[in-house]
């Protein structure tokens, strides 16, 4: 069985994307399947990678056999993962819940690449924010397969490579000039053999469920346990990945996340919540500012005084919310 490469960017990995492609030659003899964070939107990603690459560069189709000599990319809003039909690797696209909040992910693609194919995946992480990519590329290392990462100190967002590196024993870390020499190293290499497949850990089987939209919470609670926090897509309860570093949260519906990440979601709702008591503030100010012109218009002073005060007391409120904010 050939190699499989799977690769995960993000922030500053179009420019690593490109460098590496331009350096495959065009009998490269494995695939590769990447993950960007394209989120929703359309994107001209595979034009602009195609520019540089001798190999063939385009969206991911939904079960199409995975073939070596072919660079497919994860399409917007949906996730890529790897399964085996009749035998043959193929592609599953599937709009299975948000990982790490952004969808494609990279970790589902690294899971169920590991799952399906073992010792015959290499995982990149390159350039990115955060640490989508290391959950993923610990499946990858669990069950055979070699990881490899971008140097942090060239990437211009070095927290993917830096996060895959503290919490997993990557086997090579790469400027991105050498990468396509390693892959094409490994590529052509000995096939590891078919009977080195490593029986995937549970959590990988459990988790790539999730992925594909058929998880629920009998199958959370054989690798998870409650937590006090609330999932910030679908607001149910997160429960505590068992033994994951860095430190992951999955609500039952499936939404995942690490606890960086997750840190950075809160963060995000509670300014929009800070936001919003500004301006229900500011418009008690005008209620009252109102209210008062008015009182005063019918000659009620002592109406108008306590008008006023109040209307002073929401843009007091208000001023100080707005400290908080942008301090």
């Amino acid at each position: 069985m050939q190699s499989l490469i799977v690769m995960g960017a993000s922030v500053g990995g179009m420019e690593a994307l490109s460098t590496i492609f331009a350096a495959l030659p065009a009998d490269f003899p494995a695939a590769i399947l990447v993950v960007t964070h394209v989120g929703a939107r359309k994107s001209m990603l595979p034009e602009l990678l195609a520019k540089t690459s001798a190999l063939p560069v385009r969206y991911a189709q939904d079960r199409e056999p995975i073939r070596p000599g072919r660079i497919l990319l994860a399409p917007p809003d949906l996730h890529m993962l790897v399964a085996i039909t009749a035998g043959q690797a193929t592609v599953e696209l599937t709009r299975g819940p948000r990982e790490n909040h952004t969808r494609p992910a990279i970790d589902p693609l690294f899971r169920s690449a590991a799952a399906a194919l073992g010792a015959h995946v290499v995982g990149v992480i390159l350039s990115g924010y955060l640490d989508d990519g290391t959950a993923g590329l610990q499946a990858i290392k669990a069950c055979g397969g070699t990881a490899l990462v971008q140097d942090p100190e060239e990437a211009v967002a070095p927290s993917m490579p830096q996060s895959a590196m503290r919490n997993v024993a990557v086997d090579s870390r790469l400027p991105v000039a050498a990468i396509a020499p390693a892959l094409l190293a490994l590529a052509q290499g000995t096939p590891a053999p078919q009977g080195a497949k490593v029986e995937p850990p549970g959590w990988i089987a459990v988790e790539n469920r999730f992925a594909r939209g058929v998880g629920n919470m009998e199958h959370l609670q054989k690798i998870a346990t409650p937590s006090t926090f609330t999932c910030p897509e679908c607001q149910g309860t997160l429960w505590e990945l068992t033994d994951q570093q860095p430190q992951r949260f999955r609500c039952h519906t499936g939404h995942s996340f690490t606890a960086p990440i997750l840190g950075e979601l809160q963060h995000e709702k509670a300014e929009d919540a800070i936001w919003a008591a500004v301006r229900a503030l500011q418009e008690k100010e005008q209620l009252f500012a109102s209210l008062a012109a008015k009182a005063t218009a019918w000659l009620h002073p002592a109406t108008a005084s306590e008008y006023t005060q109040k209307a002073r007391q929401a843009r007091e409120q208000a001023d100080l919310l707005k400290r908080v904010l942008l301090s």
